[in-house]
């Protein structure tokens, strides 16, 4: 099925799977989509987990968001893992994740000898807000 979205208005585009699975508690797999895309130069494909698998199952995208880069042409695989307590069931054509399609800024790495100063946070790190 080709990737659609549920509703007009949608950021993702529904994955589904072109394979049948069971995903034990605990397990992961790169589940197949039967997809291959062309993402354009200057953008950028999220794969981003399902919140009502992730609600009711405790299925969701091991690595997410997955990033596809506009370079890429195989298939599209989801990388899955079940945090739920039992076995997850998943037959082709199931919704398994969705595709959003963003812009991206192509940033370089450059070498600094300082920082500059910011204001509040610094160098505070987890939880350094205090909320």
């Amino acid at each position: 099925m080709l990737p659609a979205r549920a509703h007009p208005g949608d950021a993702g585009l529904d994955l589904v799977a072109s394979e049948a699975l069971i995903l034990g508690p605990g397990d992961r797999a790169a589940v197949a989509t039967g997809w291959a895309v062309a993402i354009p130069e200057g953008m950028a494909g999220l794969v981003v987990p399902r919140s009502g698998n992730a609600l009711r199952h405790g299925l969701t995208v091991a690595n997410a968001p997955g990033l596809i880069d506009a370079g890429y042409r195989g298939e599209l695989k989801v990388i899955l893992v079940n945090l739920g307590h039992e076995p997850f069931a998943i037959e082709a054509g199931d919704r398994i994740a969705q595709l959003v399609v963003t812009p991206v800024s192509l940033a370089t790495a450059a070498e600094v000898a300082d920082l500059p100063a910011s204001d509040g946070r610094g160098e505070g790190g987890f939880g350094s807000t205090g909320r």
